[in-house]
């Protein structure tokens, strides 16, 4: 049930990331003018009919959002029901049916909300729902696990991973996502530290979709993001040389998809925009 669990919350995140990119205007068209449209009170008032991709996809959020805290319930009752009661296990469910609430009431009372920290509670909780999950799910596992990896530096890799999360969350809610054409040619003349306030909504200006004043906080995600690669890389190793065969390779591949994401997603961002390496995005 934990593993459900865990499947389940991470098919949410990705349609909660769906949804809420599709609303920033990502793909639109024309790109990248149009980034950024749905805070323009304008657009707003001449809204379009949601599009049937967003429709379906908040439908499959709704159903697996129930499916997801179903399968809570059961593993809270599981747990407590059980002669004798699993403690440690009924705290991690509560733990998950806790943060489903939470992430229910937010859904429910901030759904137009256009303040950061609205993306970044559904952001954290969902990440530790699942992590949560997993965790779970290891502790009623019977297999070897191998010789234990420095807490340490798990726990600097762990703090990295929420740092990274977090500023990706700003980045997004902020329009900061095309802020910076490139790691080493970011204009910070312009910038502010307000877009790292996650209560401080964007100032949005139709005629410069790559929003400048967010340069800062597109900066910091890209060098978190390296941050974390340099981290991760070793840690699959370590992991890999003390028998945590699975870990390891999951580590390895979660350290390739951040290097994915911090190099050709920039580049393809130029591409898709139409402009030159190495120019601004406006």
């Amino acid at each position: 049930m934990a593993l459900l669990c865990a499947a389940l919350v991470l098919a949410i995140t990705s349609l909660s990331a769906f949804i809420r990119l599709a609303r920033a205007g990502l793909g639109c068209e024309p790109w990248p003018q149009c980034y950024g449209q749905s805070l323009s009170e304008a657009t707003q008032a001449a809204a379009q009919p949601v599009a049937p991709p967003v429709a379906l996809a908040r439908l499959a959020h709704r159903v697996t959002a129930v499916a997801a805290l179903v399968v809570i319930v059961m593993m809270v009752m599981t747990a407590l029901l059980s002669a004798p009661i699993l403690w440690r296990e009924g705290a991690m469910a509560l733990c998950l049916l806790a943060l489903a609430l939470f992430l229910a009431i937010l859904g429910r009372w901030t759904a137009d909300a256009r303040v950061p920290a609205v993306v970044l509670g559904n952001l954290l909780a969902g990440f530790a729902m699942f992590a949560l999950a997993c965790r779970l799910a290891l502790s009623t596992s019977r297999r070897p696990a191998g010789r234990p990896v420095p807490g340490a530096w798990v726990g600097l890799a762990g703090a990295l991973l929420v740092t990274q999360i977090a500023l990706g969350g700003l980045a997004s809610a902020g329009h900061a996502g095309i802020s910076c054409p490139e790691l080493a040619r970011c204009d910070l003349s312009v910038a502010s530290w307000q877009a790292l306030n996650p209560w401080h909504a964007p100032l949005f200006d139709a005629a410069d979709p790559a929003n400048a004043a967010g340069a800062l906080l597109h900066l910091l995600h890209r060098t978190a993001g390296l941050a974390l690669l340099a981290v991760l890389l070793p840690l699959g190793i370590v992991a890999w040389r003390r028998g945590c065969r699975a870990g390891a390779v999951l580590v390895l591949l979660l350290a390739a998809l951040v290097s994915l994401n911090g190099g050709p997603a920039a580049a393809s961002q130029e591409k898709v925009s139409g402009a030159p390496p190495g120019s601004s995005a406006r």
